[in-house]
């Protein structure tokens, strides 16, 4: 993409409504636009790194052996009482009628929707184990929505659901989202603890959250350091092992990790207090086990083993995607701007020309966008008439992990100059080896 013809609504000044990093610099780098409180649209930078983190959690849901569906936005109300939770969950749902008079709803999860699915088609033990998940928009009216798209009332999440014969399959189901939520952060650039939990209105006895920390997080967190050394890597796990996926489970929560609301304080002061830490942390995904609650309620049932029908024992599993984009850039940000790791960022790296209208340093950068773009990757490149300084303080902001500067001066050593985002380093090289090094980087094999 040439950045003259891209739509990037770059903000010199940070609105007065943002409150924290992420908000300020969404808005700033031309990613969202506020349309009413707490809903944004999402403008073409900000679209990309959605989309990249959504690819992200279809492909490690998959690996995982989960299926993607798509549900819709509204749902009937009825659905919601007969599971007892249409008065349940409070103003947070938005509620409305259709022509007819029939009562509706704006979905903010998706636990009776799926459980009908699955009760009309579903008949025998046999077509057990089964996680079916979506990734769409859902709606809570928030009564303060604040700090962008980290507390909003229209966000986009994964949401999946499994359903097995026992508790023990089920709980097989839970370690195994638990494991592939562990891939999918690290791919984002991510560390994310998994923390004992409290269930809400979804309900359920066995359920942790996933917390990226963060000052500016909502909840308050209780850990034993130990837990940030852990890693997941790329060790490739068995997802059909119960062994192997119940030894992640326990290598990544027997440490004490817990939010606010079940924190345990003479648990907590067992730790050594040298690794005592009490910080602030961001959601960014839960997973439930609840067993036979929408099951027994609405009629989800398989006919088992010895021929007798039994509920299916059940649990959700959520992601928040556009509230990761948020978490990543809390985490991952200077003064100058955003610093997107290369798991999620919008282009995989920006070209700036120094002299815009100099027939060499044009062919150069035209040279470098042909061959990134033949590869398969996506380079931005800042062909503006522009100041230079302009020109580095947009790719500060937008905060693509690897900048190539092309100038005549460079160009008459034969050289330009690579620069890292994250630390600031550069490097001069010849614009072959910009190429080389920009797809060992992204894994890309040269042709």
């Amino acid at each position: 993409m040439r950045l003259s013809r891209y739509f990037l609504p770059v903000l010199k000044e940070t609105p007065a409504e943002a409150q924290i990093v992420s908000h300020r610099y969404m808005l700033r780098a031309g990613m969202i636009k506020q349309a009413s409180a707490g809903i944004y649209s999402w403008l073409p930078l900000g679209f990309k790194v959605l989309k990249k983190i959504e690819d992200i959690v279809h492909e490690e849901q998959i690996r995982a052996g989960h299926i993607p569906m798509l549900m819709p936005t509204l749902q009937s109300a009825d659905l919601w009482r007969e599971s007892g939770r249409y008065e349940d969950y409070g103003q947070e749902m938005l509620r409305m009628s259709d022509r007819h008079g029939r009562d509706m709803l704006y979905g903010p999860t998706n636990e009776e929707l799926i459980t009908d699915i699955f009760r009309s088609h579903v008949n025998s033990y046999k077509d057990l184990p089964l996680t079916l998940y979506h990734i769409q928009w859902k709606f809570r009216d928030e009564i303060r929505p604040r700090f962008g798209v980290m507390r909003g009332r229209e966000f986009y999440m994964k949401d999946g659901y499994n359903f097995d014969l026992t508790k023990e399959d089920a709980l097989h189901a839970y370690n195994r989202h638990l494991v592939s939520y562990l891939r999918s952060y690290e791919r984002m650039g991510l560390q994310a603890i998994p923390m004992r939990a409290d269930s809400g209105p979804i309900g359920g006895d066995d359920t942790h959250e996933f917390l990226v920390l963060a000052e500016t997080g909502e909840s308050e967190v209780f850990y034993d350091s130990a837990v940030t050394d852990l890693t997941f890597g790329d060790r490739d796990i068995d997802y059909d092992s119960v062994e192997a996926c119940a030894g992640v489970l326990e290598e990544f929560t027997s440490k004490y990790a817990r939010t606010d609301e079940t924190h345990d304080e003479a648990m907590f002061n067992a730790i050594p207090e040298e690794r005592r830490r009490v910080a602030r942390g961001i959601e960014v995904g839960q997973i439930f086990y609840f067993g036979t609650k929408y099951s027994e309620a609405m009629g989800a049932t398989v006919v088992g083993p010895d021929g007798a029908r039994v509920p299916v024992h059940m649990g959700s599993h959520g992601i928040g995607v556009s509230r990761l984009l948020g978490a990543i850039i809390e985490a991952s940000h200077d003064d100058k701007g955003i610093i997107w790791p290369e798991g999620v960022t919008p282009f995989h790296c920006g070209i700036v020309n120094l002299k815009q209208g100099d027939d060499e340093a044009d062919a150069a950068c035209q040279a470098l966008y042909d061959s990134l773009t033949a590869l398969g990757l996506e380079p931005l490149y800042d062909d503006r008439n522009e100041r230079a300084g302009g020109k580095f303080a947009t790719m500060d902001l937008i905060g693509l992990p690897w900048r190539i500067t092309v100038g005549p001066r460079g160009l008459k050593n034969g050289v330009v100059e690579l620069t890292s985002r994250r630390t600031g380093e550069s490097e001069e090289m010849p614009p072959e080896e910009a190429v080389a090094r920009i797809a060992g980087i992204y894994g890309v094999a040269l042709t």
